[in-house]
């Protein structure tokens, strides 16, 4: 008899229920005063590989995010693979961050940035790179264009949905990004191009996805056991905001401040949908007021829906 376990399928699932190993890519984009901001990300794949006219990556982002608003404004972006070196991960994870504005998020970030080589006006890439792909959303593909009447909708966006290029789903984008250019550091190409040995390939952090509210796990290019980088807590909510958002959902069911105590460390773009959430939870449960007590058996209510 096998041993594996059935897992239910939940949102985010190759966080909740997969260990995948994914990259771990700096996505810089061009904001509307002409400067460059940072996003983290590693929902971004290969998606034209041959026999087509072009070529073209996948990225996956939730529709509110700098990135995606930005590439749903000028669809530029430059894709920077960092290097395996522990203060370039604890950077990444400041600048993925959900809740601060670029200006916020930029204005302590120590990546030096540098210009690219593609044509036209296009966001700076991160000179530490080892490798940076270039490239241009191609929003011609399922008429995504049209996305762009829902640039500043943040807190979620009404169907109708694309399947698989622009705005996806309520809070989902995809982009096909059709590659421009591609540049690798002078060690690396010319490796590709004589012949790659064992010592050849960069030192490169493998990020599995799973983070819970504390750390972010990844793991290091050299070594057998995955680290964790602590996920900072400075953009969570005060109990006053909480109860803001509480109190402005369309739902019956009300929440105490003693039960919005144990939501601050939600990031302040999740916290309407997370709240919305344990709403639903609690009506379908016959749950009207959701005090401690209440909080604590939805959160249980939660575990066994994954």
């Amino acid at each position: 008899m096998s041993d594996f376990r059935s897992l239910n399928v939940v949102d985010n699932f190759y966080q909740n229920n997969l260990f995948f190993p994914m990259p771990t890519v700096a996505i810089s984009t061009l904001c509307e005063d002409g400067s460059t901001t940072i996003g983290s990300y590693s929902l971004v794949f290969p998606y034209y590989i041959a026999g087509k006219d072009y070529y073209a990556m996948i990225l996956e982002a939730r529709n509110s995010s700098n990135t995606a608003q930005n590439i749903l404004k000028n669809g530029k972006c430059a894709l920077n693979f960092i290097k395996d070196d522990k203060k370039y991960f604890k950077e990444l994870v400041r600048l993925g961050f959900p809740g601060k504005t670029p200006a916020e998020k930029m204005k302590d970030c120590w990546f030096e940035l540098i210009p690219g080589e593609a044509e036209g006006e296009r966001p700076l890439i991160l000179k530490d790179a080892y490798q940076v792909i270039e490239c241009t959303w191609d929003d011609s593909l399922e008429d995504a264009y049209k996305a762009k009447e829902h640039i500043g909708e943040l807190e979620g966006v009404e169907p109708p949905y694309n399947n698989f290029n622009g705005i996806t789903s309520k809070f989902g984008c995809h982009f096909i990004l059709k590659i421009d250019k591609i540049l690798m550091e002078a060690e690396y190409a010319d490796a590709l191009k004589n012949g790659v040995k064992a010592n050849s390939f960069p030192a490169v952090p493998v990020d599995y996805g799973y983070h819970d509210s504390k750390n972010f796990w990844y793991k290091k290019f050299k070594g057998f056991r995955p680290t964790s980088e602590p996920i900072a807590t400075s953009n969570s909510a005060d109990v006053d905001s909480v109860m803001y958002c509480a109190e402005r959902l369309d739902t019956k069911v009300k929440f105490t401040k003693e039960a919005c105590e144990l939501y601050t460390k939600i990031p302040r773009p999740f916290m309407k949908a997370a709240l919305l959430q344990v709403a639903e939870i609690a009506e379908a449960n016959g749950i009207e007021v959701i005090d401690k007590a209440a909080a604590e058996k939805i959160a249980e209510i939660k575990k066994k829906m994954k």
